[in-house]
């Protein structure tokens, strides 16, 4: 491991300061082995820097539970979530955790007496114990990491008598970044619910003085009354795109495509296209025009929307994506609103009697039911919205590089801490996170 930093300690490998290195599995029985409550089942998504987050805990019961004894978490444990997306993440359990058992995904790490579990989380969360948890990864182990390569992580080798002072004052510090952090991440939530509530409030006519009708959908309730209900097939054109094979991989007439991935809500990626053979015969049916509404068959989020807006001039896409097309004088942007309503609404869900959707048919979304005020409102509420979106993406931006700062400061302050680059007893944290405040 190419990974090297300075500690005014040295340094000591991960095993020479455990009783135990190993992980837990899957209950017996798969999915049966679950319960409503009963022993708290800690996954990988609930391990995090700053804690374990509680609020989507699994529950096993008793009898499971004692079947799986051996792979109990104890308090003053270290847990290493080892595989995923969350790989790196770490960190200790508190004596108000009670009896626990964790899945395969999650490392149980059980200091020696002596070492300081809250010190050792602390420095698993570090810079350059993160730096070596990537470059296993970038090795080629895209499983995650073994209990072997667990064991010969480089810690910071503290005294145990400092490794005490330094994980106080990590606690005192890292929780006002927590909680600033917490607040800002609460700000992005708020925003987006309001969001979601202008759109609703927009599709329905809410705030418009107007005489109201029924509008025969249970999810939009009553709509302005000169507002017309109708499907999405008889005022827009609905078609899916190009279905992709090896020998179409290639071919004399290689164009960009989009596909899937490349369609985000209200933003479509261009930066990694495909490239797929579109004969000249099949160029005017697949090729998209500036104004075309693309929606998600499948994939991770069907039903998931962004307006072509012509970045380039010539591209095309694939059958797991939906082009709405314009017919008349109806709007695609306002029929891209009406989605976003229907989507966060699960109404799609509903109507398949299912709670997770995999694929919206191009017939259900030619069946599905909109509102539709004069196209003259269309462009006026749409307008409103846009503008709405904008500023929001201004506030968004915003608190992202703001979350961004804290976590890279929490983690240069960890990092500056547990290599005893100053001396805690003296020290302040709040330089480090030093103009972002609550």
């Amino acid at each position: 491991m190419s990974v090297s930093f300075t500690s005014q300690w040295g340094t000591r490998r991960l095993k020479w300061s455990t009783s135990k290195i190993g992980s837990g599995k899957t209950p017996s029985g798969g999915a049966e082995g679950y319960a409503d409550s009963g022993i708290t089942f800690l996954r990988s998504q609930n391990i995090h820097f700053s804690g374990l987050k509680l609020e989507d805990v699994a529950y096993i019961d008793r009898a499971t539970h004692r079947d799986m004894w051996s792979t109990r978490v104890l308090f003053g444990d270290v847990l290493l979530n080892i595989t995923g997306a969350s790989l790196g993440r770490a960190t200790c359990t508190s004596s108000d955790l009670g009896e626990a058992n964790v899945n395969q995904h999650v490392c149980i790490i059980r200091p020696t007496p002596g070492t300081n579990s809250r010190y050792m989380a602390y420095a698993l969360g570090s810079q350059p114990v993160q730096e070596q948890i990537r470059e296993l990864q970038v090795g080629g182990n895209r499983d995650g990491l073994n209990f072997e390569q667990v064991g010969n992580l480089e810690l910071p080798a503290a005294p145990q008598n400092e490794q005490h002072r330094i994980a106080n004052f990590l606690d005192t510090e890292t929780t006002r970044i927590d909680r600033i952090y917490d607040l800002r991440a609460r700000q992005q939530t708020l925003l987006e619910e309001a969001a979601i509530r202008r759109v609703y409030d927009a599709v329905r006519g809410t705030h418009l003085s107007a005489e109201r009708k029924e509008s025969g959908l249970d999810w939009l309730g009553t709509v302005p009354a000169n507002w017309r209900i109708g499907a999405v097939s008889y005022y827009f054109e609905v078609e899916l795109g190009k279905m992709l094979n090896q020998e179409r991989a290639q071919g004399e007439h290689l164009r960009p495509y989009l596909r899937v991935a490349n369609v985000q809500w209200d933003r479509i990626d261009v930066t990694n296209l495909a490239m797929m053979d579109f004969p000249p015969a099949e160029q005017a049916r697949y090729r998209l025009k500036d104004g075309d509404l693309l929606v998600n068959e499948g994939g991770s989020w069907p039903g998931r929307a962004a307006v072509w807006s012509g970045e380039i001039s010539e591209i095309y896409y694939q059958k797991a994506l939906h082009r709405i097309r314009e017919q008349g004088a109806e709007i695609t942007r306002w029929l891209y609103y009406c989605l976003v309503a229907a989507e966060r609404l699960r109404v799609f869900q509903v109507q398949g009697n299912t709670s997770t959707m995999t694929h919206l048919t191009r017939e259900q979304l030619r069946s599905q039911r909109f509102p539709f005020p004069e196209v003259p409102t269309q462009a006026r509420l749409v307008a409103e919205l846009d503008r709405a979106a904008s500023r929001d993406a201004e506030v968004q931006l915003l608190l992202s590089r703001q979350l961004t700062l804290l976590a890279e400061r929490r983690q240069a302050l960890i990092t500056a801490a547990v290599t005893g680059q100053f001396d805690v007893s003296t020290a302040s944290g709040r330089n480090v996170t030093e103009g972002v405040t609550a």
